[in-house]
């Protein structure tokens, strides 16, 4: 976990962002490098860093992405809808993967299989580790529900079949390890489906918060970010 400092309407608040490591004592693969590269060197150690995978474009999940795939010559990966906002932290560059639906990256003797779940982005992707049991996914889904930006839900329609058709489809007891807060399981989550669709979100009802319009205190899913917005310009 790395934190650091957003400011939303001249306040500032702190934001904690999870950074997921995936590897054995030879190799890794970096999830989500936030904020604080070094930190995040210091905790791949001497493993080689074979890939850094962006599951969205966001800043504050971007912002250690260089530094930490430079150290061993890495390459980054980020689906193709997101480059607007990579952008908008790396103007001088573009990922050097374009992430698609369905893709494998390999580690350590094991498979992360992309999948496909915009709507916070509209490139958004999950990380679904078949024998490790567990999907990284990003800003899709926390273990307080869907996630937002900016304190709303861009396309929340996409982003609820996302859910619905590719992550709750996976077993019950898969591990779900979000870009930001406590982990969670699909099992845990798939009972309050019926609710979202039903308009408990748009409502302010179960979305975890209780208090969308609080001005201050800590954001723990990172979202409500002044400055962020979508350009869905694929160039």
């Amino acid at each position: 976990m790395t934190e650091g400092v957003v400011t939303i309407d001249d306040a500032e608040h702190k934001v904690e962002n999870n950074t997921w490591i995936v590897g054995d004592d030879e190799e890794v693969i970096v999830i989500d490098p936030a904020r604080d590269a070094e930190t995040i060197l210091s905790s791949v150690g001497d493993r080689e860093v074979l890939a850094v995978v962006c599951t969205h474009g966001l800043p504050d999940h971007v912002s250690g992405a260089i530094e930490v795939a430079a150290r061993d010559e890495a390459v980054v990966a980020l689906n193709r809808k997101d480059r607007s906002l990579w952008r908008e932290t790396w103007r001088e560059t573009y990922p050097d993967i374009d992430m698609e639906d369905e893709g494998i990256f390999g580690v350590a003797d094991v498979e992360l299989e992309v999948i496909a779940t915009p709507g916070v982005t509209p490139g958004g992707v999950s990380l679904y580790v078949e024998a490790l049991g567990v999907v990284f996914t990003g800003k899709t889904l926390l273990a307080d529900g869907p996630g937002k930006l900016a304190g709303e839900y861009p396309a929340l329609a996409d982003q609820l079949t996302a859910i619905g058709e590719r992550l709750f489809t996976l077993p019950g007891d898969t591990r779900v390890l979000p870009a930001h807060g406590e982990e969670t399981t699909i099992g845990e989550q798939e009972p309050h489906f019926d609710a979202w669709l039903s308009g408990a979100l748009t409502r302010g009802e179960g979305d975890g918060d209780g208090d969308d319009d609080a001005p201050a205190g800590p954001l723990a899913d990172g979202s409500r970010v002044a400055g962020i917005k979508l350009n869905l310009d694929d160039d």
